[in-house]
């Protein structure tokens, strides 16, 4: 059974990446496990024939880690780069409060999906309703999230000096349930701390076991060379 493990470009849908897998590989049955956004980059499992894509469901339900860049102090209608961008300012932030409000939103949580997400409710999807400007009240729903960390800021060497202004960079590491929105962390973690919250820069850097070391970014992979990329996971 092949699988490709691809490290995907920004500005492409995860079905654009299926789409050249099936030119590249002249299979036609090819899916993946488990949706990026297009502004996001990483890891995407395909299952490139019959044989593989019918095993996708068991690495859709792995565990996913993700690096994230959280934009505290602004907020975006989409929570993350592509929507409207608006300042929103807020009380000055310290790495104590910042602790403090991650740690709050680790382990098994509630969370509202974003309205921006292929969910359905009542039948139609959020994103279709969020387009047409219309946002509705969605149940919360369990997640997991075991670990949620500071790994550095953007706007400074250390995490740890004091953070006076917003908006402000919080670099993070994330490792959390399937089914998990790391855009609704970023809305949370800024409504916690009396602000907002919105992804700049999102990837995937692993599916349950498989790593993004192990993946092959897309433009690397030709006609010629992609069965010797191809490697046979056990689900």
């Amino acid at each position: 059974m092949p699988f490709l493990l691809i490290d995907k470009p920004a500005s492409i849908t995860s079905h654009d990446v299926v789409d050249r897998v099936r030119n590249i590989t002249g299979e036609r049955t090819v899916g993946h496990a488990g949706t990026l956004d297009p502004f996001a980059t990483g890891m995407l499992i395909l299952g490139v024939g019959r044989d593989s894509t019918k095993h996708l469901n068991t690495f859709l339900g792995m565990g996913k880690t993700y690096e994230a860049i959280i934009r505290l102090g602004e907020s975006s209608t989409t929570l993350d780069p592509e929507g409207e961008i608006t300042m929103v300012g807020g009380t000055d932030l310290t790495p104590a409060a910042i602790e403090e409000a991650m740690k709050n939103l680790t382990g098994d949580i509630l969370q509202i999906p974003p309205m921006h997400s292929a969910i359905k409710i009542g039948g139609q999807k959020l994103y279709d309703l969020a387009r047409k400007g219309i946002e509705i009240d969605r149940p919360p729903r369990p997640v997991t999230i075991s670990r949620f960390e500071v790994m550095g800021s953007a706007n400074s060497k250390t995490a740890q000096r004091a953070v006076s202004t917003v908006p402000f960079d919080l670099h993070v590491v994330i490792d959390c349930s399937s089914g998990t929105y790391i855009r609704a962390i970023a809305r949370d973690l800024g409504e916690k701390l009396g602000t907002a919250g919105y992804l700049t820069q999102l990837r995937r850097t692993a599916i349950g076991p498989y790593g993004i070391d192990a993946a092959t970014p897309l433009n690397e992979i030709t006609p010629e060379n992609w069965g010797s990329l191809a490697k046979k996971l056990v689900p």
